[in-house]
């Protein structure tokens, strides 16, 4: 068979990634789709990989993948008469702590929301499943009947002769030397064979390159940050009367158990893993294994071997090291890069590709073909990748501690511990110096909690109160009776300049943007279904210029989506986040503290809410926004980046007392106001209606994104409502993916979560169900909250419990 010299698609890379995206495309109708790959067909990772098939994920969306996944390898065979060793034979994961035993019972409560079938197992049951266990130390067990194990290799070739049957055409020894591109988008790529170089003109790129994705993606500016890492496992020679058994997670000892054809295998996530192929990766590496080393694994098998005493006596067949790849916060990537149109993501699949790349293929071939992703794929969207995370010091330091994440204990608030200090904000030392505990989003150090005199400074992780809990407090109460300053520098700015400024925002955005200078509108950016790609404020700062702010995680994906909007406008979208720091100053005595560092008048007649403008502060000048995320009177200060510490300075010599907050207490006030945060409570498949913020909708434009999708919805009904919970017992925390149940029946989960300090309890929100029912039959109802299998008693709202008039917000 030739190379064709023209096709709709090109996917590059032929492990189980690539097969799958090949597989999905053909599918989808879209026949003209080739796939090269380097050497054979698995050679890369695939080959090697543990297939295990575990269906419940993190998440609603990811668990869906998942559950895709699985559905679709059980039925490959009977397709594609290729044999794919599926075999549900369940899993069973143990706790060795108490915290661990709380995390698995949260962990079924989530596959209760997801339909997962889930069974809550005592030690005694674990050993009764599993008679090799060794239950000393076991404190519980949670087993999932339908997982199982698969041959991932012929999974892979499966979904190739898949992909074949419906016209996708496969060639193997094909080494993609470069993605072409013409006007900001891809033309195709070039191609070496042994018979010589050639070329296949395409619209659409995948790389699913895996570990060789990143340097290929790097040739076109394309940021794709992911490093190989060694990744161990042994196998045992035959154990006699060894039959298909579970697949055993014991994550407190960082082990998984696998039995395959009566022999044992046992694969590790070791704490500090060991990066790879830091001088690149050969072209010719195919079924290649790295070389031994028992001295690292050995902690591992010396806790397996008291774990599971068949390894005292079973020989060792093979003991295997092979490379992976893993990303900066051990999410894969999927999506369409923002550096270039029609070069497309699947890759860095953190150890679970298997898993994964049944759904994640799916998905992907959905996203190209129809135009947008079928739910809601921000967890794995390339479009989270910050530029300088390609940088190839800091993937090596990285991703020597994320192996090891997928098996410590998945506490909230848990921070990433290497790697770190990359983005600062200009008061950073000012902040540490002060006991500020800081955590890091998109590499930005931002402070958390601020230690007291004399407390440790670092987290002591726990799903009970944490060690900064009553720091927490602190600064919440100040922020409600008193003041509180925020450095909320990590903000992304993004400036939008020219004379359509206003026609295109006006476009794009769901709120009137013709307004008066120095408003600020809150609005949404909205797909044509009406979901929420972007949750905004924009001010206007001239006749052809705006400055829109959004949260320092999405800067990325909000760019790349508002420039593939632009059309014809004349206008210009530049990122402008260094430029300015944001100091917030939130509270009922913040216009006081401003008083005295500044001559301007910040009166509600002089400064009234919603409006912004230039103002004196210290010896400097500032941009003072009135506005807030915390439901208090308070200035959000955008200052130039130069002039941020005398600034600070100026503040704090003028109000020595005044408190220091962090982003916990942003997020514990902002939930009492019960504020939206993108990406949790309202994502692009969340209807703008139904997430309760019809009010940043002008019904009165003629024409914007997602209009129709409103209208729509103003005429069908909602479906179901964003509520605010308040559990009536004090204890129990709430962080999200808890069980909301209303009379009795799981309805779904809770999307975001912290503590009311103000209100007196943990504070969540949620949707639940709408169709059909008024808000009297909705808030009726009686309300539970179950957190690790227990449920508690929760009072509802649809206005906010905190301030619901806005009074305080006007004052």
């Amino acid at each position: 068979m030739t190379i064709p010299t023209k096709a709709r698609a090109v996917v590059i890379g032929g492990g189980v990634s690539g097969c799958s995206v090949a597989y999905h495309l053909a599918k989808a109708g879209w026949t003209d789709v080739v796939l090269l790959e380097r050497r054979k067909l698995t050679s890369g990772t695939t080959w090697h990989a543990a297939g295990l098939i575990g269906q419940l994920r993190g998440s609603a969306n990811m668990t869906r993948l998942a559950k895709y996944s699985a559905d679709l390898y059980r039925g490959l065979e009977a397709e594609t008469g290729v044999a794919t060793g599926m075999k549900q034979v369940g899993s069973i994961s143990v706790a060795l702590t108490t915290e661990r035993h709380e995390e698995l019972l949260r962990q079924a409560t989530v596959a209760r929301i997801f339909d997962v079938e889930v069974h809550e197992i005592s030690p005694a049951e674990a050993k009764a499943r599993y008679p090799h266990l060794n239950i000393d130390g076991v404190v519980g067990a949670v087993a999932l009947p339908l997982d199982g194990q698969c041959d991932p290799a012929n999974i892979a070739m499966a979904l190739a002769k898949g992909a074949r049957m419906r016209g996708a055409k496969i060639f193997e020894n094909t080494l993609v030397t470069r993605v072409t591109t013409a006007g900001g988008r891809v033309t195709g790529v070039d191609y070496e064979t042994a018979e010589g170089p050639g070329h296949i003109a395409a619209d659409v790129i995948v790389n699913c390159g895996g570990m060789w994705g990143r340097d290929l993606a790097a040739q076109n500016g394309v940021t794709l940050p992911l490093h190989a890492c060694e990744h161990f496992y042994l196998v045992t020679e035959p154990v006699q009367g060894l039959g298909d058994m579970p697949v055993l997670r014991v994550p407190d000892e960082c082990a998984y158990y696998k039995t395959d054809a009566g022999k044992m295998m046992l694969g590790a996530f070791e704490p500090k893993a060991k990066p790879w192929g830091m001088d690149g990766i050969r072209k010719d590496f195919e079924f290649d294994t790295l070389p031994e080393d028992w001295e690292h694994f050995m902690p591992i098998l010396e806790m397996a071997t008291n774990r599971m005493p068949l390894f005292e006596s079973a020989g060792i067949h093979t003991f295997f090291n092979g490379p992976e790849s893993f990303t900066p916060d051990d999410r894969y990537y999927l999506g369409e890069a923002p550096e270039v149109k029609g070069y497309w993501i699947a890759a860095g699949y953190n150890s679970i590709g298997i898993v994964s790349s049944g759904g994640a293929g799916q998905a992907l071939a959905h996203w190209i073909t129809e135009g947008g992703p079928p739910f809601d794929l921000w967890e794995v969207d390339i479009r989270r990748a910050q530029p300088f995370q390609k940088n190839r010091r800091y993937l090596k330091e990285r991703v020597s501690e994320t192996l090891g994440l997928l098996y410590a204990d998945h506490f909230p608030y848990r921070q990433m511990a290497t790697a770190r200090g990359v983005r600062r904000s200009p008061i950073h030392d000012h902040l540490k110096a002060r006991g500020a505990v800081f955590g890091e989003v998109a590499g930005w150090e931002r402070a958390n909690w601020f230690a007291t005199e004399g407390q440790e400074r670092e987290y002591r992780y726990s799903w009970k109160r944490q060690n900064w809990f009553d720091n927490q407090r602190a600064e919440h109460m100040a922020v409600r009776t008193a003041a509180g300053l925020f450095d909320m520098t990590s903000f992304g700015k993004i400036r939008i300049e020219g004379h359509d400024a206003c026609a295109y925002l006006n476009r794009i955005a769901s709120a009137q943007m013709d307004v008066a200078e120095g408003r600020i509108v809150y609005t949404m950016f909205l797909n044509d279904r009406g979901g929420i790609e972007a949750d905004l404020t924009v001010t206007r700062l001239s006749e052809t210029a705006y400055l829109a702010v959004v949260p320092g995680a999405t800067l990325h994906r909000n760019l790349a989506w508002m420039r593939a909007q632009l059309g014809d406008d004349f206008a210009v979208v530049t990122d402008v986040t260094a430029a300015e720091s944001v100091l917030c100053l939130m509270g009922p005595q913040s216009r006081d503290v401003l008083a005295k560092v500044s001559p301007d008048d910040f009166s509600n007649a002089a400064h009234p809410f919603g409006m912004a403008r230039e103002i004196e502060i210290g010896m400097g000048l500032a941009r003072a926004h009135r506005v807030t995320y915390v439901g208090e009177l308070g200035w959000e200060l955008y200052i130039p980046t130069d002039q941020t510490a005398h600034v600070f300075e100026a503040i704090l010599h003028a109000r020595p007392d005044l408190k220091l907050c962090g982003l916990h207490t942003l997020d514990s006030c902002r939930i009492e106001k019960a504020y939206r945060h993108w990406g949790h409570d309202i994502t692009d498949e969340d209807h703008v209606l139904e997430a309760g913020l019809g009010f940043t909708v002008s019904r009165k434009k003629p024409a914007f994104n997602g209009r129709d999708a409103v209208l729509r919805k103003d005429e069908a009904g909602l479906d179901r409502k964003l509520l605010q919970f308040r559990l009536k017992d004090p204890e129990p925390l709430l962080f999200h993916n808890e069980a909301i149940v209303r009379d009795g029946k799981i309805v779904g989960p809770v999307t975001s979560g912290n503590y009311g300090h103000a209100l007196g309890g943990a504070i969540g929100l949620g949707y639940v169900p709408a169709r059909g029912q008024t808000d009297e039959d909705i808030l009726g109802s009686t309300y539970e909250i179950e957190v690790a299998g227990k449920r508690h008693a929760a009072e509802v709202s649809l206005t906010p419990m905190h301030d619901p008039r806005s009074e305080r917000v006007r004052a």
